[in-house]
């Protein structure tokens, strides 16, 4: 299914996502506490670790929270 956003736009997801994956790591949490910390299923965190899906503000910011990093370290 091809996407109607720009090529830059899906791979700055993917960059971000990477993020989200590298800092929950050093949280040293599972895609599955970390879900459970922000009250989503682990499957919508692996969506947004792999630029699958386009996490809202809220879903970033509680990520963020989750693994004590600024909001803009994740997204730089």
């Amino acid at each position: 299914m091809p996407s109607d956003q720009p090529a830059w736009v899906l791979a700055r997801r993917e960059h971000i996502g990477a993020r989200i994956r590298d800092a929950r790591v050093r949280a040293e949490l599972s895609q599955l506490a970390l879900a459970e910390l922000c009250g989503v299923d682990h499957k919508t965190i692996h969506r947004v670790e792999y630029g699958a899906s386009d996490p809202g503000l809220g879903l970033l910011l509680q990520i963020a929270q989750a693994v004590k990093v600024a909001l803009a370290e994740l997204v730089r």
